[in-house]
């Protein structure tokens, strides 16, 4: 007899992101900017003190400690993780029951519902509106009927990038009994987090990365903050050593470099406004092209165009992210963003030409 793989598998493709070398990488929402030199040398001098035939620690406490104080919140309400997607998993696949009802809200970051497929649970879909938001009494209104346990989703949101405020937030989450996953991965460039506000809820938990801001995406370090009775879960249904060694010693220095971070953040947060404000005004040209406000390090934009300007872009050897009908452009140096705009600008010109 033959094996044969169950339903919730059989047809799954795995991820593939957008392969090949480019000059310009502004698909994946990262960081431009790399480690300096001084910090790289203070990571190698910490690596060599790593006992490489031993596990590492399986709560990362100097770890949570440098992103406590990164954050000022108290470290035993963190959980450190390998990247916000194993939180995700963990929180999908151990906080909801069998047949119990997950709730996201369309478009949001696709491996919500993702891995909900995969622990069983049944995903309730909500759609934002047209201008692509939604309200704090939509969302409630959407959990009591719905009946989900948990909800989940990014704030401000990966594709679209916008943002609920923390008033908004606030709402949601004392109006209801489900379990809020509120996920900040792009909240550094924003300043509606609630992450201060953990210990007031005994139904909150937000979801951070190092990813994004910190330039830190090769580290895959994620952090849940929650209550102490939600953390304790938290620790005890993760693996046991999840979180890496050398992750976790380049982590916490990452983590300590507050000046640092805070000057690169401003600079993307700097050179998203330029990439906002320079598509807009590549808007003129076509009404094929709509540009919406983002509070993230990325701008989000609807055209019908969407897929010749991705591949103009990559005969440039510049790597966006193509969504149908939508592209999806990071904030990079500011060379980068100053060429992306040129050639956007440039495509749509000969368009209006011919």
């Amino acid at each position: 007899m033959a094996y044969s793989l169950n339903q919730k598998i059989k047809d799954l493709e795995p991820y593939e992101p957008i392969s090949g070398t480019y000059k310009i990488r502004l698909d994946a929402n990262e960081s431009p900017f790399s480690y300096t030199d001084e910090i790289k040398e203070k990571i190698a001098e910490a690596v060599k003190t790593i006992d490489y035939n031993r596990y590492p620690d399986p709560m990362a406490e100097e770890l949570c400690e440098a992103f406590a104080d990164f954050y000022g919140v108290d470290k035993k309400l963190v959980t450190a993780a390998n990247g916000s997607d194993e939180l995700i998993s963990v929180i999908e696949t151990s906080f909801l029951m069998k047949g119990e009802k997950l709730l996201f809200i369309a478009p949001d970051f696709s491996m919500y519902k993702f891995y909900s497929s995969i622990c069983e649970a049944e995903c309730v879909q909500i759609n934002k509106n047209p201008e692509l938001e939604i309200t704090a009494d939509e969302m409630i209104k959407a959990i009591k009927d719905s009946g989900a346990k948990c909800v989940i989703f990014s704030n401000p949101c990966n594709p679209t990038g916008q943002g609920l405020d923390r008033e908004a937030i606030r709402k949601i989450v004392s109006s209801v009994d489900a379990l809020i996953v509120d996920d900040e991965a792009y909240m550094d460039f924003w300043d509606q987090s609630m992450i201060g506000e953990t210990e007031n809820y005994d139904n909150l938990i937000v979801l951070r990365t190092a990813s994004k801001a910190f330039g830190s995406a090769a580290l895959r370090l994620g952090f849940a903050v929650a209550n102490e009775k939600i953390t304790r879960a938290m620790k005890a249904v993760k693996s046991p050593y999840n979180v890496n060694s050398v992750s976790q010693k380049v982590g916490t220095i990452i983590y300590r470099e507050k000046e640092y971070f805070k000057k690169s953040l401003s600079s993307i947060v700097y050179n998203r406004d330029l990439l906002y404000n320079g598509l807009r005004n590549c808007s003129c040209f076509t009404d094929d092209f709509r540009v919406y406000p983002t509070v993230t390090n990325f701008v989000f934009v609807k055209t019908t165009m969407a897929l010749d300007i991705w591949k103009y872009l990559l005969s440039k050897s510049v790597a966006i992210r193509y969504m149908g009908e939508y592209i999806r452009i990071s904030a990079g140096t500011d060379e980068e963003t100053a060429f992306v705009l040129a050639e956007i600008e440039n495509y749509l010109k000969n368009l209006k030409k011919n």
